[in-house]
């Protein structure tokens, strides 16, 4: 496909407007988008004329289009470092799709095919090229680059260059090297996710001090945060699956790989397909898994935090958390996978003692140095804030990361507000039987013993310790088992209680003397009676899916689906990488009756209307089964538009659009970017073994690379394991260093 030829010279400022309607065209005739949005356009601006630029942008932000477009416009191929090995044959083949010849290099590939796409490059017949940051350290593509035209470097998920961050990767920090050895390339750098001091840290790391930063709003309107009580959390996680996400695509975070085992397992035995994901799992089988997710409907992944970076799936309806994220960078990273495609989602989550005490632990356990365990406790203190607080969360979490906000009307203390109530009383209960039991009889226990004390529950345990003889013994009968865990955990959250040791025993802190003895008041935060629901049931997918479209309509829509889940299957492609929901829903809402209608739908891009285009029309004419279609071009060849033959290695234009030059330009495809983890086509069937018992590569056609996208004057021609028995931590006295020290003991309550 080729676009109208611009007249572009980057870094030339008489240029600006040009590049500027370069981009706009390429936005238009190749991703098929009318707009840009927020600070898109400004950011394209900077990097097509040469400028460097950090961009933080939210999940579904468009942080891609800030440098696939400015690749397509600048003269050379655009380098795009990603950690995201796993992924980048399904980003290539969504480029392929739209028109973008894009390439990779990483170790999944042989040898033969790394060949390949490095020739490609060489040659200029790339306009994307992916590589991890472990490859660019090599001296060998460093010199493979220098034997290419680059366009720009963009630094994909930039925040793994934070040391104190969720993410680190290590060879990250090389990436400085990039503006030493190629000073006169533009580079742009992205993330989702980073507070103001992390932003400077990329800035430095990456030597993007002098770089124009852009902020985007970290508001996530469409996702509805929710934080629950933990209690049996896999009926919790059942309970809300089949009550408001049946048959929804989604991810369940776990902290261990044995949960994430148990808890696949679990959901598959009561009806909801589910598949686990964890660093443990052979490799073959995490590809499997992953491409199921990112290519059947309604499958939940069960996964660690090993997952879920560049997950483009854009109709994951929910990301629930069983385990207490580390901190609220990576929070708020992980919910906002759900809703990329703007439709109402849900980040659900439960939280309850036993993940302050392990997390705790954990920390103290940390390897580091005493600095390094201070940013993880940090990061622990603001993700504990936002669980217990009693304001709007999203008000909250916009604030971590310096955004101002207001009261949302949709988070679960917006929907169903908790109240504040003075907890000093219950806090001095539980903080002298701690010290009365380290003062009186050396001893230190966990948070259950605590509470059985606190009770009055005289079970062996108890009567073996004579704790039953204790002054504070059944001095807390007012409130019930769950609701003293419910204060343990608060205490332990704002820092009036500490853990320690292998075993989780509770001690105090330098802050519990003052609610002891000098009369601090102790707020806390009671859970609000939880309604059956937080919104009524929902019907059946495809009918929610539909649900705003009139009845003629959102037939149109589901027999759109099953054309595009038909067609997706055959080209060996996610079915988002043929249309979005969100582009479905317009056609069948506005029915459009010939091509050029169809290109006036967002989203539809030339490459897109000439590959898919035909089968759109008849499937609104009524006259194509969705079942098994082919993929034809069109019979009438579109203006301005490249259309490849099958088996074809070239695209040609049959007519230059407005404005155009009349010569056709052509320009020879690239070569195969296979990975030896992606399946076979057709891919009815399980993937093909190549070379010791490897799958093979090519996804779908001979071709992976596609006619070029860009304007034609710029081309050149050349943890511990949950689920498992725990330790019956009450029983062993304190192990290491001792508490602070009183100089009385507390109220006798008794």
């Amino acid at each position: 496909m080729s676009a109208p030829e611009v007249e572009t010279v980057a870094g030339n400022a008489s240029t600006v407007d040009a590049g500027s309607a370069a981009a706009h065209q390429v936005l238009r005739k190749t991703f098929g988008y009318d707009s840009f949005r927020g600070p898109q356009r400004e950011i394209v601006e900077q990097v097509i004329s040469g400028g460097d630029a950090l961009v933080l942008m939210p999940t579904g932000g468009g942080k891609s289009l800030c440098y696939q477009i400015p690749a397509l416009v600048r003269p050379g191929v655009g380098v795009v470092v990603s950690p995201l090995i796993a992924l980048m044959q399904d980003q290539v083949d969504a480029l392929n799709a739209v028109g973008v010849r894009a390439g990779f290099l990483n170790s999944t590939q042989f040898p033969d095919e790394r060949r390949a796409v490095e020739a490609a490059f060489v040659a200029g017949e790339l306009d994307l090229l992916y590589l991890a940051p472990e490859r660019l350290r090599l001296e060998s593509t460093a010199q493979l680059l220098d034997r290419g035209k680059i366009a720009l470097f963009a630094i994909d998920e930039a925040h793994c260059v934070s040391q104190w961050g969720h993410d680190f990767r290590p060879d990250y920090l090389a990436l400085s090297m990039l503006h030493q050895r190629w000073p006169d390339v533009p580079r742009i750098a992205l993330t989702a996710t980073a507070t103001a001091a992390t932003r400077k840290e990329i800035a430095e790391r990456l030597d993007l001090t002098d770089a124009k930063h852009f902020v985007a709003s970290f508001d996530r309107p469409n996702i509805q945060y929710r934080i629950e009580g933990k209690n049996r959390p896999e009926q919790q996680l059942l309970a809300f699956i089949q009550g408001e996400h049946a048959g929804d695509a989604g991810i369940v975070y776990c902290l261990s790989r044995n949960s994430v085992e148990k808890t696949a397992a679990f959901l598959n035995a009561n009806g909801v397909a589910a598949v686990p994901y964890h660093a443990g799992l052979d490799n073959r089988i995490r590809a499997t898994n992953q491409a199921r997710f990112l290519r059947e409907d309604g499958l939940v992944v069960v996964a660690t935090i090993a997952f879920g970076m560049g997950i483009d799936k854009p109709d994951v309806r929910f990301v629930a958390h069983l385990d207490l994220p580390k901190s609220v960078e990576g929070y708020y990273q992980e919910t906002g996978r759900a809703g990329r495609d703007g439709q109402p989602s849900t980040a659900w989550m439960v939280y309850g003692l036993s993940d302050v005490v392990q997390q705790r632990k954990m920390i103290e356990s940390s390897d580091g140095d005493a600095m390094h365990r201070r940013q993880l406790q940090l990061h622990l203190d603001a993700m504990l804030a936002l669980c217990e607080t009693v304001e709007c969360r999203r008000t909250q979490l916009l604030a971590y990361f310096g955004q101002p906000g207001q009261a949302c009307g949709n988070c679960d203390t917006c929907i169903n507000a908790p109240e504040s109530w003075d907890g000093t009383v219950p806090a001095q209960k539980v903080l002298s039987t701690i010290l009365r039991l380290k003062r009186e009889r050396g001893q230190s226990f966990g948070a259950g013993h605590i509470v059985d004390i606190l009770i009055g529950k005289r079970n062996p345990k108890v009567e073996q310790h004579a704790h039953h003889e204790l002054k504070v013994f059944g001095i807390g009968t007012e409130l019930r088992d769950i609701e003293w865990r419910g204060v343990i955990r608060q205490l332990l959250a704002q820092g009036l209680l500490a853990v320690h040791g292998d075993y989780g025993v509770l001690t105090l802190t330098d802050s519990s003397n003052d609610v002891l003895f000098d009369g601090r008041q102790v707020k806390l935060r009671r859970e609000p009676e939880r309604a059956k629901a937080a919104r009524t049931a929902k019907p059946a997918k495809a009918s929610r899916l539909a649900a705003d479209l009139a009845p003629g309509d959102a037939d149109l829509f589901e027999r759109l689906r099953a054309w595009r889940a038909a067609t997706a299957k055959e080209s060996g492609v996610p079915a988002y990488v043929v249309f979005h929901d969100a582009t479905l829903r317009e056609i069948a809402a506005r029915k459009p009756a010939s091509l050029a209608d169809l290109g006036t739908i967002s989203g539809i891009g030339e490459n897109k209307r000439a590959k898919y285009g035909e089968g759109v029309l008849e499937v609104i004419a009524g006259g194509a089964s969705p079942e098994g279609r082919t993929i034809t071009p069109p019979a009438t060849p579109v203006a301005g538009a490249a259309v490849l033959a099958p088996g074809s290695t070239t695209a040609s234009t049959s007519a230059a659009a407005p404005g155009s030059s009349s010569t056709p330009v052509a320009r020879s495809a690239g070569t195969a970017t296979s990975s030896r983890f992606a399946d076979t086509t057709p891919r009815e069937s399980a993937p093909a073994v190549r070379r010791s018992g490897r799958p093979t590569g090519q996804p779908h056609d001979t071709n992976p690379v596609a006619p070029s996208s860009r304007p034609a004057a710029t081309r050149e021609s050349g943890a511990p394991t949950s689920g498992s028995a725990a330790p019956a931590y009450d029983d062993i006295p304190w192990p290491d260093d001792m508490p602070p020290d009183f100089d009385e003991l507390p109220p006798d309550f008794g």
